[in-house]
């Protein structure tokens, strides 16, 4: 699927768009009054490859500690683009400015003080900060709500007031995300809401989410199915995997959709058959063994086969093949041309590694 053509919109030392990659955001989960915490948190989510770090900012308090927090940053030369979640204050929202890369607020929480958001949208031009409009499923307005329910509509008209404002006053650096806590209803929204958008112009960065998934492997599960879908419909330009854990956690989860969806890699790719009665080999120690020793490798492709019946249709598109010939044989390939053939299983994956760098090195 062709990506959703979208604005750049700069968000510190990244540029998001249809024209960049996708970039994958987590949020703090520590006291934003603690700033030794909240900083050993964030290099913690740096070490793990988020590049977009959301910081909830609830009173003044926690505005002194973003201000320290933004400075640290820049000390340490940490390339992260910070933001500041801000829901009900639009003085506190206005504050932040300065000191983030973004701000987020939800329109559901600004109370339709379009007043406010005017001023927060000069401020944010002046300071070339940039701003998304966080729509929630479970915080639209009381007005939204008895107008429209608590639909993509309703999503879609809390939205648009704020994106004709910054319309009106020339500012183009927002980011959107319209967020539920359900799968079917997320991914419904948003191909409503996407298309009326678009075709009003208001074609700007999307992020995307899953709220309150929950943890372990069904939170996993849940968030995998409503961004893929998205992902694979050609939209989102940000992506966050909410779960209830250290949301260190979050982040190889969201680099695996991104990879699953063709969208951006982080390690090899692998085709694997989940073994029957004809394999001859212990697939399963093979493949682990394999996936050991190459994961490093980004931007190549692995087929772990067990015999000849599916091998060679299933791995066709792979870049390098492994397998099972009879008992105890492999056969290994280069793309689609067999170059080692009947290699015993307890050589097979050192001579597949030498395979791998003979074609990396020419």
């Amino acid at each position: 699927m062709i990506r959703r053509p979208t604005r750049s919109v700069s968000i510190g030392p990244f540029t998001i768009g249809s024209e960049h990659p996708i970039r994958v955001q987590s949020m703090t989960n520590t006291p934003p009054q603690n700033v030794a915490e909240t900083m050993t948190q964030i290099r913690q989510l740096y070490e793990a490859q988020c590049e977009i770090i959301r910081l909830s900012i609830p009173n003044r308090q926690a505005i002194l500690s973003l201000q320290k927090i933004q400075r640290q940053l820049q000390n340490d030369k940490i390339p992260i683009a910070l933001v500041a979640d801000v829901h009900f204050s639009p003085s506190i929202a206005l504050a932040c400015i300065p000191f983030a890369h973004k701000v987020r607020i939800n329109p559901g929480n600004f109370n339709e003080n379009f007043t406010a958001f005017t001023e927060l949208i000069r401020s944010a031009k002046r300071e070339g900060t940039a701003i998304r409009i966080g729509v929630n499923g479970g915080s639209l307005s009381k007005k939204i709500l008895e107008k429209y329910g608590n639909g993509g509509e309703a999503m879609y008209q809390s939205t648009l007031p704020f994106l004709e404002i910054a319309d009106a006053e020339g500012f183009n650096q927002m980011v959107l995300s319209f967020k539920a806590s359900d799968v079917g209803a997320t991914v419904t929204h948003h191909r409503e809401i996407l298309p009326k958008l678009d075709q009003r112009g208001f074609n700007f960065p999307l992020h995307l989410g899953l709220t309150e998934a929950g943890d372990g492997v069904y939170g996993r599960i849940k968030s995998a199915i409503a961004m893929g879908s998205l992902l694979l419909d050609g939209m989102g330009d940000t992506v966050r995997v909410s779960l209830t854990e250290n949301p260190v956690q979050e982040i190889a989860v969201a680099y695996d959709i991104l990879q699953a969806c063709g969208k951006r890699f982080h390690r090899a790719e692998y085709i694997a058959c989940p073994s029957c009665g004809r394999t001859q080999f212990d697939i399963q120690s093979v493949f682990a063994a394999i996936k050991e020793k190459t994961a490093h490798l980004v931007g190549i492709k692995i087929a772990v086969m067990g015999c000849m019946v599916n091998g060679l249709g299933e791995m066709g598109d792979a870049d390098f093949g492994y397998v099972g010939a009879g008992p105890g044989k492999v056969n290994l390939y280069r793309r689609n041309q067999c170059v080692k053939t009947n290699i015993p299983e307890q050589n097979a994956v050192t001579e597949l590694l030498k395979i791998i760098e003979a074609s990396r090195i020419s």
